[in-house]
């Protein structure tokens, strides 16, 4: 495992995360004992950067994850959260008392005093011109509740905005194969700010793995199952804003690209970290074996030049005029 330094945070964490949106079983059924153990496997693979959210299974992945730290204790393991989905979505919402209220749930639920991150969780557009909600982040940072604060994104412009305020240590960006517009201005922005870059939805909603077939099911349970069309939040979320069966095409032209014995999800991977302003990716897992595979991801070898070229035409000829100019 190799190690990124994320942002004015100054900590170096692992260029492969964990993300638990998975876990907290908004991807179907999940076990939470196997859900510990995926957790540990990623842990002894050497990832130390684990995200979630209030929201993700009403704090069910918190509330896992708070366990997984009791049972790590005395490593040094970096978690970030996220804020701001409990209500609905209005500025007048997003008051001090909210925020302070919903980062001591957190700090509940993970068991720990100060949090190492807090991320605005993909709040309207708006919010970033309301200068008076970063300056909440600010007292809770300065009384101790959290060590740093960041922005998860929808949009690029939103995270363009963002860095503006001297205080924000992060950005968490749609960043993979499928979703190449970051790339174009908001990474390089980012670094020169030094705000550190969490790559989420790394696998393009597990399109990027290259099991999937047209014929695929998934449970009621999950979103891509209820989301395809944006019916329960941004459907940007939900593969990536691809439409299902274009995704599956160009996964099929990106195939022969892909080296003989290597998975195409840690070929997805290893494409995000090429670009070097991205801190770390945040793939799921439910198991102990995707957990692995994912961290093995940072041992391959930089993707060549040819390879990287022909993947930007792929995109630019099969994704981008779906996807580049809506986020």
């Amino acid at each position: 495992m190799r190690y990124r330094k994320l942002g004015k945070t100054g900590y170096l964490v692992s260029e492969i995360g964990f993300g638990t949106w998975g876990i907290g079983g908004q991807w179907g059924d999940v076990q939470d004992d196997l859900s510990l153990a995926a957790l540990h496997a990623a842990a002894d693979a050497g990832v130390t950067f684990f995200d979630t959210a209030d929201v993700y299974g009403d704090g069910r992945s918190e509330r896992l994850l708070g366990t997984f730290l009791r049972e790590r204790k005395g490593e040094r393991l970096f978690v970030a959260t996220k804020i701001g989905k409990q209500v609905p979505v209005d500025i007048a919402n997003y008051t001090r008392a909210n925020f302070r209220a919903w980062v001591d749930q957190c700090r509940e639920r993970l068991g720990t005093d100060m949090l190492d991150l807090v991320q605005l969780h993909c709040l309207p557009t708006d919010v970033y011109y309301h200068p008076e909600l970063f300056e909440f982040l600010e007292e809770l940072k300065s009384e101790g509740a959290l060590a740093h604060y960041g922005v998860s994104i929808v949009r690029i412009e939103e995270g363009l905005k963002a860095i503006e305020y001297p205080g924000i240590a992060t950005i968490q960006v749609v960043y993979n194969i499928f979703r190449q517009r970051p790339a174009e201005r908001l990474l390089e922005a980012a670094n020169a700010c030094d705000v550190g870059v969490i790559a989420r939805v790394p696998l393009a909603s597990g399109l990027l793995a290259g099991s999937m077939r047209p014929d695929t099911e998934f449970s009621a349970a999950d979103h891509r199952a209820f989301n395809r069309q944006g019916e329960a939040f941004d459907v940007g979320e939900t593969f990536s804003g691809v439409e299902f069966e274009t995704g599956l095409a160009a996964v099929e032209r990106l195939r022969p690209l892909v080296p003989p014995d290597t998975p195409m999800s840690q070929f997805a991977l290893r494409w995000i970290l090429m670009n070097q302003a991205v801190t770390t990716a945040i793939p799921g897992a439910k198991r102990p074996d995707q957990a692995r595979a994912n961290a093995a991801a940072s041992d391959l070898l930089p993707l060549p030049r040819a390879t990287m070229e022909a993947l930007a035409e792929i995109y630019r000829s099969d994704i981008a005029p779906m996807v580049h100019q809506r986020w």
